[in-house]
């Protein structure tokens, strides 16, 4: 484990000595759970926190094979890079759980046209829903999707033109993580590399060839060193890259994960970034390399340093509320989800993925003023620069 990540979980080492596992000292919780009432959730009391994390330091462990294999063709590396993403952070989460573990769901595309790998687990004691899912497509552009990015970037409407045909191929992990306690947060990420080739002239090579991708906070509770940890974890992975990358993705973030109709953002951010072309592919490639490890370092300990909190009927309650925001994002705004859904014969099941598995839409829910609720509240109504 990286000790940035054991910093993080070591404020839970004297507790699980006891056998809690708990983040707040006894007087602490103890008061919490007074206040609280009943608890609620049965695997708290079997929740133990691991001895080490896997596969948090990244910018130490031996790079693979694919990573410096410059003959290689970008797709391919790319390719390769979310498989071993995804296979990292299911052996990373894994190491939460007593006993559950992903099931692995490969499947094809009735055209042959790409291939994608769906890891779920459901159900479990410290997570109650987490996807890590890997597609690998090709295809041609609908109007509406080659409308779609002609739309958002000027770049692409001078270099896509809105009357010809194009194909496209893509490779990308996405993954989102709802435990089951509602101090840890939910979190999300995504990484891709996007090729755009004239239709039928794959060979001439891509037209466009960007990279996409980012990773988010989404707390029910709020709790600062938490949020600052993530973002700070985040920062780093950028810096190694370019100095100017945590900041402009950092709003890109904020701006990108905007829910107009309810006047918040769907958490409280991290980084985002599209059409990414500002540097030679190989730089990019490597920064989403260490971008996309990072995650498993920012993440993975903040579930561990919460999962064994005792909670009652309010926080799983707000908890609910808060993922009934979080899908009206999923399904209202992000490009992906849309993307997804309107390219043909598309894995719908994948697609929605991103959902928890439960919910809750509670008319006029209005958190007491000074409660922790409206805590949380007040932080996803403004911008909050969590590294100073």
């Amino acid at each position: 484990m990286s000790p940035g990540a054991k910093a993080v979980v070591s404020g839970i080492c004297a507790g699980a000595a006891t056998g809690a596992g708990l983040w707040y000292a006894s007087q602490q919780t103890d008061k919490r759970a007074e206040e609280q009432g009943a608890v609620l959730g049965s695997e708290v009391s079997s929740l133990r926190v691991p001895a080490e994390i896997p596969n948090t330091d990244y910018e130490h462990s031996p790079k693979p094979e694919y990573y410096g294999d410059t003959a290689r063709p970008m797709h391919e590396r790319m390719e390769l890079l979310v498989l071993d993403l995804q296979d990292r952070l299911v052996t990373a989460l894994e190491s939460l759980e007593p006993t559950r573990k992903f099931v692995w769901d490969r499947w094809e595309r009735d055209d042959g046209r790409g291939y994608g790998i769906s890891c779920v687990l459901q159900d479990g004691e410290a997570l109650e829903k987490a996807g890590v899912n890997v597609s690998v497509l090709e295809g041609t552009l609908t109007p509406g999707q080659l409308r779609s990015m002609r739309d958002r970037n000027p770049q692409t409407a001078q270099r896509l033109r809105a009357d010809e045909e194009y194909d496209f191929r893509v490779a990308g992990v996405s993954v989102v993580v709802h435990p089951r306690n509602p101090y840890a947060p939910t979190a999300h990420k995504n990484y891709r590399r996007f090729e755009v080739y004239r239709k039928g002239a794959r060979e001439a090579g891509p037209v466009m060839a960007w990279f996409g991708g980012g990773a988010d906070l989404t707390p029910a509770y709020l709790f600062d060193d938490d949020v600052t940890y993530f973002h700070q974890t985040l920062k780093h992975a950028c810096d190694a890259h370019d100095p100017h990358y945590y900041a402009r993705f950092k709003q890109w973030c904020d701006r990108y994960f905007a829910i107009p109709h309810r006047n918040e953002t769907r958490g409280v951010g991290g980084i985002f970034f599209d059409d990414l072309e500002d540097k030679a592919p190989e730089q990019l490639f490597r920064f989403v390399y260490d971008a996309g490890n990072a995650f498993i370092r920012a993440y993975v300990p903040l579930v561990a340093r919460r999962m064994a909190t005792p909670y009652g009927a309010r926080q799983r309650e707000w908890q609910l509320v808060r993922r009934g925001h979080y899908a009206e994002f999923n399904l209202v705004y992000d490009r992906g989800t849309k993307f997804g859904l309107m390219t043909p014969g598309a894995r719908i099941e994948s697609i929605l993925m991103s959902l928890p598995l439960t919910a809750r839409w509670e008319y006029m829910n209005q958190p007491e003023p000074g409660s922790p609720e409206a805590r949380l509240l007040d932080a996803v109504r403004t911008t909050t620069d969590w590294v100073k």
